[in-house]
């Protein structure tokens, strides 16, 4: 089985690296995207190959994410409570998208997020790779 995860870098993720080879046999490929977030990608690609990632794509979505996600949404006016601009909320449709792209390009049976069940954002992942890959399986390591 090969599983691309959305990697962070951060505890979460880089603890479901060899949990997902112990639990499911699979090779895992990370991927992590770059919307502008301060350090980029900065040691990703280190980190991710050792806790056991057989590859990792680090991907520059900062242009794509601000023309196709970022400034239509704020051109709508989309603010909640008039001040915060879901700047995190907008960029998970982004990194799922590539990341199906990713696990469709390596062969990958299924997908993985770091998401614990506090927030949305497991959410907002899932209905991105659900909407996009239906066939692909979904492993959400912090609710098994």
């Amino acid at each position: 089985m090969k599983v691309v995860l959305g990697y962070s870098g951060g505890l979460d993720t880089s603890v479901i690296v060899p949990w997902l080879t112990e639990n499911y046999g699979a090779e895992v490929i990370c991927m992590a995207g770059d919307v502008g977030q301060q350090g980029g990608l900065d040691g990703l690609e280190a980190k991710a190959l050792a806790t056991g990632a057989s590859s990792f794509y680090g991907e520059d979505l900062r242009q794509p994410f601000v023309e196709d996600f970022a400034w239509p949404t704020l051109k709508i006016g989309a603010v909640y409570g008039r001040k915060y601009l879901l700047g995190t909320a907008m960029a998970r449709p982004i990194l799922g998208q590539r990341q199906v792209e990713i696990a469709r390009l390596v062969g990958a049976d299924a997908v993985s997020h770091g998401c614990t069940g506090k927030g949305n954002d497991q959410v907002r992942f899932e209905l991105s790779y659900a909407a996009l890959a239906p066939d692909l399986k979904i492993i959400a390591p912090w609710r098994e």
